[in-house]
């Protein structure tokens, strides 16, 4: 039962990520507005780049772990013949 309950959890499909992406996306720059409003001028723009810069790095290591479960999946299954 917890089993199950764990694989809702799991990221699966190149889908699933971009919605987790959008997810990520979405907090990063509502993070970045309330920054420019409590450190107005050149810092508080800073702080809105590395909130949302951080997203693009999230996105990519995601991406890249999907990418690697899948062959690792598609390696470790019997080939037919």
């Amino acid at each position: 039962m917890l089993k199950k309950i764990g694989r809702l959890f799991v990221i699966k499909t190149r889908f699933e990520a971009c919605l987790i992406i959008f997810a990520l996306a979405l907090g990063a720059v509502e993070r970045g507005s309330a920054y420019l409003e409590q450190i107005p001028g050149f810092g508080g723009k800073l702080l809105f780049l590395a909130a949302t810069g951080s997203v693009f790095l999230a996105g990519a290591k995601i991406f890249d772990c999907i990418r690697y479960e899948n062959q690792r999946r598609d390696a470790e299954s019997p080939q037919p013949g």
